[in-house]
């Protein structure tokens, strides 16, 4: 596996990215994994991905949160102070670890949250957040090759928090078919576009990541 871009960037890169996840989570209330479509679906992730200094070390993880937030159309009454903090928590490791993990494996940060979310970061917490980051991508390599198989549109339901019910509400997608999507009876490749673009909006992803 080799980096997606130049080590020289790196320490400042997963820094970076360990405090927009943090600020996001704690100060504004996103939780990581749509903070992170938001941020596949923004077109910094893209930008990220290729190594863009302007946008792993130009702004801050606290600047690229509120980037974030307002190019979403998300409207707040007010902006949250950044944090000072002298010890790095749960939150920050989690996107520590994931910036580390998109440099080292290559992969998009879209291919990585089909299969790797929120929860599975707090559950390895206890064991890795003192281990090398070596063991880590080791570790989330083989989660990810495990899941292969699974729908990503169940996945990126999951990843949420919601309810095949509440993305059916949300979507306007029947709940029998959305079930048989995921579980492969219906071919959600040959679904009608309006339906696709319907449960991408709802998931917070683009429709190609869905039949890819």
């Amino acid at each position: 596996m080799q980096g997606t871009y130049s080590e020289i960037y790196l320490d400042e890169a997963i820094r970076n990215m360990g405090e927009m996840i943090e600020y996001g989570e704690e100060a504004c209330g996103l939780e990581q994994d749509l903070l992170l479509r938001i941020f596949i679906r923004s077109g910094y992730a893209d930008r990220w991905e290729k190594g863009d200094p302007r946008v792993i070390c130009g702004l801050s993880g606290t600047e690229l949160c509120r980037r974030l937030i307002v190019e979403s159309g998300m409207k707040r009454e007010e902006e949250p102070d950044p944090f000072v903090r002298y010890e790095t928590g749960e939150a920050y490791w989690r996107g520590f670890v994931l910036a580390y993990y998109q440099w080292r494996s290559s992969r998009t940060f879209s291919e990585i949250l089909s299969f790797i979310g929120r929860k599975d970061l707090q559950r390895m917490y206890p064991a890795y957040h003192t281990a090398s980051e070596e063991k880590t991508v080791d570790e989330l390599e083989a989660l990810l090759q495990r899941r292969g198989s699974v729908s990503r549109l169940q996945m990126y339901r999951k990843r949420l928090g919601l309810s095949q019910q509440e993305l059916s509400e949300k979507s306007g997608v029947n709940l029998r078919t959305l079930q048989e999507y995921e579980i492969g009876r219906k071919d959600l490749r040959r679904a009608a576009a309006g339906t696709v673009l319907s449960l991408s909006r709802a998931l917070w992803c683009a429709p190609s990541e869905l039949i890819t």
